[in-house]
């Protein structure tokens, strides 16, 4: 309980503290920014081209090469990528655009990315343009100053996380040659601008230091949100976060928001509170508590399923501090100009680095942009519940070993008897006593229900993952997996123990306790009544490699089918 209750108060503001910076040599918003109206200008151009495209219904191709020829006409290298994901749902293809700045100063070894893709999935509009646009216009922005210490390479995405995906597989040269589900096919991978390089500098940075993703769709925002999590739960070091509300709120002026969560105050028709009674909704307290559930929501319903919240995810499995800075559709104030600023100061910010981020923390949880938890603040609310339920499974283990028994009922009544001549004028209620006895504990039968349920879950993800499933049907675990189990795992198992103490099970009749059996079955297997989440979850795993269709099929379904057996053994 005390562990439940841990968990329900993480959004209560005394148990977060403030941010702060950990790395010295960072000196976010400490430089005086260069991007001017001229270059907000230059951007508006590119999104006039991008929406031309869009309008006329272009192929990935034909975006693609406007993408590099306008790279080329910068002078920098540029090149595009063909890329085909095959999965037994469908084939996913793409052509990805790229380019490199070579910092005049620095040996290369080191890069920066800043990156967008075409499609967004958070807001209203689905193109990312304005996005693509800015990529573009830093581009021709960046190359003009030779402070950089590091190089930047520039990627345009296709589609939303495949393309960053297969240019990152083929950057590092982790593309397998062949897997029983999954093949990558690059039909032109042309590094074109190697051979636009000097002798000595004809190679690729070998390592990043930071990666900015862009989303921008719609016309103007008010807020710049920030979207951090990774593929399997990973998080990027915290100062990178940490130095972008500096940047935002002292060089743009624009307030920063975690993913495109307004605060009450700003959008109070998006909150819990919307419906609650006129006193609720004015207090500042629950208004507070209400924001920051909702981010710490938003925080589990990624981290838990291993889902990478943007394309700056897919970042984080090459140990690539990443971010996506995300533009909050609003109608005003702010622009091209606020958000290149930004981005400018916060690529410079990351160039004073000369190693990786390191300093601060990565295991952590954001509860608004400038309070957060430390890992020993949440983390043992989940651990209390684990180790509560491995304690009641020792003394289910213990209870297994011993039977009760009524003693013979002719001693029983001649301890009565004597009991009444001895306390004639007594009047309290006598009682049977039983006797515990030891007993062979059944060990093979549990085994094998352990077994068996595990290969039932082995044989649904096998068939989840086959062609005829998905064409017929209608790194790491982290805390917020672990706070999911708590409440979808742990209560039904506790629910269905065997015990001497009165249980649920045993206080419902034979039919009721088949329906609760069936009830068991829903919560392990019910998903599977969900196309579309499906769909998502195996194209996550045979592509992206997130194990979260793996581990509710093999670990989380076979678990509570024990749960609901253990159940339906009380009925006798």
């Amino acid at each position: 309980m005390a562990g439940y209750l841990w968990i329900a108060l993480i959004p209560v503001l005394p148990l977060s503290q403030r941010v702060y910076i950990d790395e010295n040599a960072l000196q976010p918003a400490q430089v005086n920014t260069k991007w001017n109206w001229q270059n907000v200008h230059k951007a508006d151009l590119y999104l006039h081209h991008l929406e031309g495209l869009r309008d006329r219904n272009a192929t990935s191709e034909q975006r693609a090469t406007f993408i590099r020829d306008e790279f080329a006409k910068l002078g920098l290298a540029g090149a595009i990528q063909n890329y085909t994901f095959v999965t037994p749902s469908a084939n996913v293809s793409g052509v990805n655009a790229y380019a490199l700045f070579s910092s005049p100063r620095a040996s290369g070894s080191e890069a920066i990315v800043v990156s967008a893709s075409w499609l967004s999935e958070v807001g209203e509009e689905p193109y990312n343009l304005r996005g693509i646009a800015t990529v573009m216009a830093l581009a021709d922005f960046l190359k003009n100053y030779s402070l950089w210490a590091k190089d930047i390479i520039f990627v345009i995405g296709d589609n939303y996380l495949d393309g960053t995906y297969a240019w990152l597989n083929a950057y590092h040269g982790t593309i397998p040659p062949s897997q029983l589900y999954f093949f990558l096919h690059f039909s032109s991978l042309t590094w074109s601008l190697r051979s636009r390089h000097r002798s000595s500098r004809a190679y690729l940075p070998v390592s990043y230091g930071s990666a900015l993703n862009i989303d921008y769709s719609g016309h103007s925002f008010s807020h710049l949100g920030v979207f951090f999590e990774g593929l399997n739960g990973r998080l990027p070091n915290q100062d990178l976060i940490n130095s972008l509300r500096l940047i935002s709120h002292y060089t743009g002026g624009v307030p920063l928001v975690l993913y495109d969560h307004l605060e009450t105050k700003d959008a109070p028709q998006s909150s819990l509170l919307a419906n609650a009674p006129e006193f609720i909704k004015r207090s500042p307290q629950l208004q507070e508590i209400e924001y920051r559930a909702r981010n710490v929501r938003r925080h589990v319903s990624y981290q838990a399923r291993g889902k990478p919240s943007g394309a700056h995810g897919l970042f984080h499995r090459f140990r690539i501090d990443a971010i996506t800075l995300y533009a909050v559709p609003a109608d005003g104030p702010h622009g091209f100009f606020a958000l290149g600023r930004i981005i400018e100061s916060t690529l410079r910010t990351s160039n004073n680095l000369l190693e990786r981020l390191h300093a601060s923390f990565f295991f952590y949880l954001l509860t608004t942009p400038g309070t957060f938890m430390k890992i020993g603040m949440f983390l043992p609310s989940a651990v209390l519940v684990g180790a509560a339920m491995i304690f009641w499974g020792l003394g289910q283990w213990v209870e297994a070993g011993w039977v009760q028994e009524s003693p013979d009922p002719l001693q029983q009544q001649d301890k009565e008897e004597d009991s009444k001549v001895a306390n004639a004028e007594s009047t309290a209620v006598q009682t049977t006593q039983f006797k515990w006895r030891p007993r062979r504990r059944p060990v093979l039968p549990a085994i094998i229900t352990i077994l068996g349920t595990h290969v039932i879950g082995l044989l649904a993800f096998a068939m989840i993952n086959s062609p005829w499933f998905l064409q017929n049907q209608a790194s790491l675990l982290n805390f917020s997996l672990a706070a999911t189990l708590a409440a979808t795992l742990g209560i039904p198992l506790i629910c269905s123990r065997t015990s001497r103490l009165p249980s649920l099970p045993r206080l419902l009749n034979k039919p009721s306790r088949w329906r609760l059996y069936t009830a068991y079955w829903v919560l392990a297997w019910g998903w599977l009544l969900l196309p579309t989440e499906i769909e998502g979850a195996v194209w996550n795993w045979q592509v992206l490699g997130v194990w979260f269709a793996p581990f509710v099929c093999i670990v989380y379904a076979p678990l509570v089918m024990q749960a609901g057996l253990v159940a339906l053994s009380q009925a006798s």
